[in-house]
């Protein structure tokens, strides 16, 4: 037994629920309250700083790190033209020592590039012209390679581009190294040697001490495929140290048809959660499934996988007992989820039975519609995207669409299951998983480099701690985390400066002083 004190304890169960005093038994927390309330027990003194519930992350992609350890991080603020794209996997070959290894990067952002232009085949030449290269973009739906890569794919003027994506093509037609969208790339990752199940694992256990820095101690990891057997791997890696709670939606794919699942597959601190489909592409890359086109175009985006598909996802979700994670930008996307399923029966009892993956446009009457449907709805959706993406937003929104642009206040009223998250490494920024850094851009509605966006969708401190903590739990099947409260696991975080009090323009700098997982400390700064 443990007994917390002296502290300004947001229990995440409400935007005003505060106390002074916890305590654990045996990793579980079964009282809180008042500190003079238990003035005269032994304690843990935690110095009248705050302290928030373990958070939660979700949606964000380990697997796809873990998959891609060797890949050099790319990311703006670092990277932002294609010289220092061309510099940093320089750098990075150096330390590669196979010489027929591929030269791997992920993270650039063009549109944050000189004239927004996008890197090509040409430029990663630079890199090498005799092995493999290939960088993914920011939104992990797309890519460039040299044209090393290309040959060794067998991508030619005649190969024809996949369903929902391109092989991006020079005046003459030849390809120019650019794979616009998820089956583009693959056409050319599938060459590039997986990591090993060992460096697989040490990569979770490692990403998990840095998750544990940032206070996170639960994640939902949309699209566990991206490594062989990540249940299995996942469950390796809790063997060797990591902590984290990790609910696993792995990736529909007609092709290859998930196995059912059993019940051991769905139960412990590593489960499978749900199963994940990809409907559409991403808004910074003018590649989300949009009714109106995108500006001074008449391109409507990309849609990545028909009705037929969304529906068998949807029947696989329904007959194991899990979730169906609907990946949906476009405001025509977005339609479409509710179109399929509105009418539907739910699956689930206290959690959604479809989550709706970013929902970047949505609209009043959009809402309404969720609400209003016979199937359970809720959705993960973000901050940092637009703080970080302004440069393709701002190219891809048209005019009238800005204010239901991650309208985050509108949905925080509108609906109760209700998360914001990271997408890392899907995102076009260095530590984009730094919750602070969202709770900082939810309150204050600016972009990195100081424009307002939407400042009527702001929402407080405290509610976007909300949408980490008691408002993300109702999200996804994650037991025993995001509030302070009896029957919780004593996992909590304690901050090193008053993120209640700070001024707005510092929230970004608060950091996790220390970070408990039921009842032990597994991080000091």
């Amino acid at each position: 037994m443990t007994l917390f004190t002296n502290a300004r304890v947001f229990t995440g169960e409400s935007e005003t629920a505060f106390a002074s005093a916890f305590r654990v038994v045996d990793g579980v927390i079964d009282w809180v309250g008042d500190a003079t309330e238990v003035a005269e027990q032994p304690a843990v003194d935690l110095g009248g700083r705050t302290v928030v519930p373990g958070l939660i992350d979700s949606h964000t992609h380990p697997a796809l790190i873990a998959g891609t350890v060797a890949a050099a991080e790319c990311f703006p603020p670092a990277v932002t033209s294609p010289d220092e794209l061309v510099a940093v996997l320089l750098a990075h070959a150096d330390t590669v020592t196979d010489p027929g290894a591929w030269i791997l990067g992920r993270g650039f952002d063009d549109t944050k590039f000189p004239g927004r232009a996008m890197p090509t085949a040409a430029d990663l030449d630079r890199v090498s012209t005799q092995r493999p290269v290939l960088v993914w973009r920011c939104d992990a739906h797309s890519a460039v390679c040299n044209t090393r890569a290309l040959q060794v794919a067998g991508i030619t003027a005649d190969t024809p581009d996949p369903t929902g994506a391109r092989f991006e093509r020079d005046d003459d037609g030849r390809p120019n190294g650019v794979l616009t969208e998820i089956a583009a790339v693959a056409a050319v990752t599938a060459f590039i040697p997986a990591p090993t199940r060992q460096e697989q694992v040490a990569s979770l256990v490692a990403l998990g001490d840095e998750l544990a820095s940032r206070g996170i101690v639960a994640v939902c990891d949309l699209l566990s495929t991206r490594i062989d057997q990540p249940l299995a791997t996942f469950r390796e890696a809790a063997r060797q140290g990591l902590r984290t709670r990790v609910a696993l939606y792995p990736g529909w794919d007609a092709r290859h048809p998930l196995a059912d699942l059993t019940t051991e597959d769905r139960e412990g601190p590593i489960a499978v959660a749900g199963v994940k489909v990809v409907l559409d592409g991403a808004y910074s890359n003018r590649t989300a499934w949009v009714h109106a086109p995108y500006p001074d175009s008449c391109d409507h985006g990309l849609r990545l996988v028909d009705d037929a598909e969304v529906v068998a996802a949807g029947e696989w979700a329904r007959r194991n007992g899990v979730q169906l994670a609907v990946h949906a930008m476009g405001d025509r996307a977005l339609d479409r989820v509710a179109d399929l399923f509105a009418d539907a029966e739910p699956w689930l009892e206290g959690i959604p039975s479809v989550r709706i993956e970013h929902a970047t446009i949505v609209g009043e009457d959009y809402l309404t519609r969720l609400r209003g449907a016979r199937m359970s709805f809720g959705i993960a959706t973000h901050t940092v995207f637009f703080f970080a993406e302004y440069d393709g937003y701002e190219k891809a929104l048209r005019a009238e669409q800005v204010p239901d642009a991650y309208p985050i206040a509108r949905l925080y009223d509108g609906i109760a299951p209700l998360a914001l998250s990271s997408d890392r490494p899907a995102t076009a920024w260095s530590g984009a998983d730094d919750v602070m850094l969202s709770v900082e851009a939810a309150v204050r509605r600016r972009t990195y480099d100081g424009i307002d966006f939407g400042p009527e969708a702001a929402i407080d401190v405290a509610q976007a701690l909300l949408l980490y903590t008691g408002r993300a739990r109702l999200l996804s099947p994650l037991q025993g985390v995001g509030m302070i409260a009896p029957g919780f696991d004593g996992s909590f975080a304690v901050l090193e400066r008053d993120v209640f009090t700070v001024p707005a323009d510092e929230i970004a700098q608060v950091r996790v002083a220390e970070t408990w997982v039921r009842g032990e400390r597994v991080f000091t700064r």
